[in-house]
């Protein structure tokens, strides 16, 4: 989890106090044990951190492994060379935030392994295997062999002649520069061995490359714009340099971290300048321009930074500490409903921004934009895109910061009650709606209090208006009940076994009061329709289809010939 500590910042005459977390590793854990020399180590990112400084050491704090080595806002740092083995490792990780002082971590620890075997073979990465019109005057690099504790170089005119360097040890290092030049139009032929205390690397390829022809390679150079550790860079800006002497072109490397060009990787220019589109915001990039000519590539130019706009965030105010975000706010639902009879149907935004998209997203997996306002008529179902902005202005650069989300659009229709069940336990009422329609419902007995459920428990006896409405705006209806002790005459239950008694249900009536009733109709306890039940029938046999209902309780809506309707519940018995 990550750790809280706090950083004093004087402001004027006040004291202020800046909390910010800082990140637990998560490969290797802390505390861990046997761990691969060549891992890579991860841990949590930090909102609102423009970069952050790693260093390993054998000592709490130590940096004799890796020195304070900016890495961008990736959290993640492969080490060059490794690890040492059996060795406990502390990795301090230092915070870096615009316009505050960085904020060291403390350190965390995790133990290597003990190596056994020899390393893997390791390949050339400058120059190339197979590269051509290479500078006489070349530096060569490798890529880090696991395991390895050092390396062999051999160089020679051809296939292991080592004429020029024979099974020299350059230690544990990923280059070599040359002396002297190489020979001009020549094949360069090169062996690298991999070596630590279990033995060297085995059968490695030799590789090669050609240098180019007698002449003067030009000079490195540097940046004009952004300037080298410029902060609040716009997001798009115009990458410009110096031209370098007798340069034909220029390559151009370009990545968040100093060690992968993840934007641009040795592109070619002829010019001293380019745009570079949609950097991110808050974020720290490392340049590299190499100058060539016929005779080969600058060497050795050295690496640049700058950091972006602090953008939409999250980020740290240098002020006051807290933590920003220029995103909009948004309570923009998951689906939407349109109704069948008012197609199309306006949909609003419930949100306050400076503007608005509105998108349908097509089966061609492609996007329609549809509107620009804060509401959209839309005419059918399918699923679509809703995006509002606000544009925020720093150091006289707009950016527009974004909240987008998809959403799914339904059609609804105005619901209509069907059945309503009373049920009658000791002096109170539990009423059920049976309801159909094409929409997303809710439902009241007061006309205010709406809620997802369609039935009402422990009501009192009363008249009451029962109200269906559809959340979408697309209807709604209304039924008055009046809820009463159940009018004597309908037995509460029957058991049709054959007997000759009980065998049917039906409205019996009293001496006292008789309702004119006119038909009958019977429904299981889901709401399913089973009988009709006319004035002059024997009653229901509790039969449906020729099969016998099981042992159960059902329901009945008994109509005068008034048109009043009764309901109610009784029990089949077996």
């Amino acid at each position: 989890m990550l750790q809280k500590i706090f950083l004093p910042i004087l402001i004027f005459t006040a004291q202020f106090v800046v909390a910010q977390d800082c990140p637990d590793l998560l490969n290797p854990l802390n505390g861990a044990t046997n761990v691969p020399v060549e891992t890579s180590i991860s841990w949590e990112a930090v909102a609102g951190v423009n970069g952050y400084i790693i260093s390993l050491g054998t000592t709490p704090g130590g940096v004799d492994i890796v020195e304070e080595v900016q890495i961008g806002n990736d959290p993640n740092f492969t080490p060059p060379l490794g690890l040492p083995e059996a060795t406990q490792i502390y990795v301090t990780i230092t915070l870096f935030l615009f316009d505050q002082d960085n904020i060291v971590c403390p350190s965390q620890s995790f133990t290597t392994e003990n190596v056994t075997i020899p390393p893997n073979c390791t390949s050339l990465i400058n120059p190339t295997n197979g590269e051509t019109n290479v500078n006489t005057g070349v530096n060569l690099n490798w890529v880090y062999a696991p395991k390895a504790t050092g390396y062999r170089l051999t160089l020679g005119t051809s296939p292991g002649a080592g004429d020029i360097l024979d099974n020299f040890d350059v230690g544990n290092v990923l280059f070599y520069n040359p002396p002297l030049d190489f020979p001009p139009d020549t094949l360069i032929y090169v062996l690298i061995s991999p070596y630590n205390e279990n033995g060297i690397a085995l059968n490695c390829p030799e590789e090669s490359f050609t240098t180019a022809s007698l002449g003067d390679p030009p000079g490195c150079t540097s940046l004009i714009s952004p300037e080298d550790g410029a902060f609040n860079v716009p997001l798009s800006p115009l990458i410009e340099w110096y031209p370098a002497e007798n340069a034909d072109g220029y390559r151009l490397y370009i990545g968040k971290t100093p060690y992968i060009n993840d934007i641009l990787d040795g592109a070619t220019f002829t010019e001293t300048s380019t745009y570079v589109l949609n950097f991110e915001p808050n974020n720290t990039y490392f340049v590299r321009i190499v100058p060539f000519n016929e005779a080969g590539e600058a060497q050795g130019c050295p690496q640049e930074s700058f950091s972006t706009i602090l953008g939409c965030g999250p980020y740290f105010d240098p002020d006051t500490g807290e933590l920003i975000t220029h995103y909009p706010e948004s309570s923009f639902p998951d689906s939407v409903g349109i109704c069948e009879n008012q197609i199309p149907t306006t949909v609003t935004s419930p949100d306050i921004a400076d503007g608005y998209r509105w998108y349908h997203l097509l089966p061609t997996g492609t996007e329609d934009l549809i509107s620009e306002e804060s509401s959209v008529a839309i005419s059918e179902e399918g699923t679509y895109r809703y995006e509002i902005y606000d544009i925020v202005t720093q150091n006289g650069y707009s950016i527009e910061c974004s909240f987008t989300k998809e959403f799914i659009v339904t059609t609804s229709s105005a619901p209509v009650i069907e059945q309503v069940f009373i049920e009658k336990f000791g002096d109170l009422f539990t009423v059920t709606l049976e309801v159909s329609g094409n929409g997303n419902y809710e439902y009241s007995i007061d006309g205010e209090n709406f809620s997802d459920n369609n039935f009402f428990l422990n009501l009192p006896q009363g008249d009451y208006t029962l109200t269906v409405r559809d959340k979408n705006g697309c209807g709604e209806t209304f039924k008055d009940i009046r809820l009463r002790p159940t009018p004597p005459g309908f037995p509460p239950y029957f058991s049709p076994n054959g007997d000759g008694v009980n065998d049917y249900w039906q409205y019996i009536p009293p001496k006292i009061n008789p309702l004119p009733i006119s038909v009958i109709y019977i429904y299981d306890r889901y709401g399913k329709y089973l009988a009709r039940v006319g004035r002059v029938s024997k009653g229901w046999d509790g039969k449906f289809g020729n099969r016998d209902m099981p042992a159960d309780g059902y329901w009945y809506k008994a109509v005068t010939i008034d048109g009043k309707e009764y309901t109610g519940h009784f029990t089949l018995v077996r």
